[in-house]
């Protein structure tokens, strides 16, 4: 799957509730915390919402990377 925009966000999705709001929401946070502007987020997130939930899924988990502190 192809990345919407080339940036990841610092964000390890394991342990999140797996409701699809719930994960767009962390996303959108870590997302604004790391300097993102309101486009790209949108941008992911919208292409994120196209599909089914699995679809969504996998779109937000490409644009996150856990990096080492």
């Amino acid at each position: 799957m192809k990345k919407v925009i080339d940036k990841t966000v610092n964000l390890d999705l394991v342990g999140v509730n797996g409701n699809a709001f719930m994960i767009m929401g962390v996303f959108q946070r870590q997302a604004r915390k790391e300097g993102w502007t309101q486009n790209e987020i949108e941008a992911v997130l919208t292409e994120a919402k196209s599909g089914d939930y699995n679809y969504l899924l996998a779109t937000i988990s490409n644009h996150c990377e856990v990096k080492e502190q």
